[in-house]
């Protein structure tokens, strides 16, 4: 945990999956140093208890309550479950508030009763965060004080289908996006349906026409397009732990062969760090533990359908990953700092 550069960080719920994936990267972040790590359910229990995995970089830390976190922090990351961080950022001083949760995603707060069930308590705070893909909003990252990190599903979506509506190659409405995750997307908390029993050798839909990532996704790629985008999102579970894979099918604009998108697809994210764009297929296994996004794009000439497909890991560039990397872009330091390019295998 030393810390060159002297960024002392926090992470309010730092016991869930994506907190712990925090705890992992930052040991390994070369100017990050974790002065604090709160977990509600766990509080006075050794990080290195919980999490064996994180025992030799944390050997004498314990979780604290969020109400104990230590002002003059640079950074906070804010790991808590839906409808819980809109409730603590407002108490939080730091120089920079990263969340990823969902409260301060969506910048239309009507938009919160119909897709979360409940009023946002705070709307006004909704105009001051920056949504956390630096591949697509780079500029407005750089020194922002609060970063709203968008969903693992939105962050694999948007990305892949961006580079063609900005060029013009697909239609923004008529799309559908049919998404993959392994399990650690539901969070720690076990449940009846995320058991070993309910997932292993089955694959099943959820969240039919109501999923939460729906409006993220129409939002980014509304911005990114410059006219309204609309899409249809079915998710699905595997019985993986990490992962997801995006599969999108769009309308095309004109007659674009497949060596057309893929050209538009290197074009845009040429010299991005976590970026490869591939000619071959995108499989999650080949991004697990990195803050990589593999992705490539085919136009069926049959049909006349675009497909657009990517993967990354759904703890690291999904969330934690691309977190810390937000956070490096706002503190002025390298933004691969930190993260892996590739992956573990096999």
């Amino acid at each position: 945990m030393s810390s060159t550069d002297g960024h002392r960080v926090g992470i309010l719920g730092a016991s869930g999956y994506a907190g712990a994936e925090l705890m992992r990267l930052c040991a390994q972040h070369p100017s990050f140093e974790i002065a604090f790590a709160s977990a509600e359910s766990q509080a006075g229990v050794a990080v290195g208890s919980l999490y064996p995995s994180l025992a030799a970089d944390y050997p004498t830390m314990e979780f604290g309550h969020w109400e104990e976190v230590p002002e003059g922090l640079d950074i906070v990351f804010v790991a808590l479950s839906h409808g819980v961080s809109q409730e603590v950022i407002p108490h939080l001083v730091a120089k920079h508030i990263i969340d990823l949760g969902a409260d301060f995603r969506l910048d239309d707060p009507a938009l919160y009763p119909t897709w979360y069930g409940w009023e946002h308590p705070a709307p006004e705070l909704l105009a001051d965060f920056v949504l956390g893909v630096p591949e697509l909003f780079r500029d407005e990252l750089r020194g922002a004080a609060a970063i709203a990190v968008p969903g693992c599903y939105v962050t694999t979506a948007t990305l892949a289908l961006a580079p063609l509506l900005v060029a013009g190659l697909i239609e923004p409405t008529g799309i559908v996006v049919n998404g993959v995750s392994g399990v650690s997307g539901a969070g720690r908390g076990a449940t009846a349906g995320t058991s070993f029993s309910a997932v292993n050798e089955t694959f099943a839909p959820y969240g039919l026409l109501t999923h939460r990532h729906t409006p993220e996704m129409e939002m980014i790629l509304t911005r990114v397009a410059g006219e309204k985008a609309e899409l249809l999102f079915t998710p699905h579970l595997a019985p993986m732990t990490r992962g997801i894979l995006a599969t999108c099918y769009a309308r095309p604009s004109g007659d674009h062969d497949t060596e057309a998108l893929l050209e538009t697809m290197s074009s845009r994210y040429a010299g991005e760090p976590f970026v490869s764009v591939l000619t071959g297929i995108p499989t999650t296994k080949a991004t697990l533990g990195s803050n990589a996004i593999h992705m490539t794009a085919r136009r069926d000439q049959r049909t006349g359908w675009v497909i657009a497909i990517a993967a990354l890991d759904n703890l690291v560039k999904g969330a934690s990953g691309q977190a810390i990397q937000c956070a490096n872009l706002a503190i002025g330091i390298d933004e691969a700092s930190g993260l892996a390019r590739a992956g573990v295998y096999p």
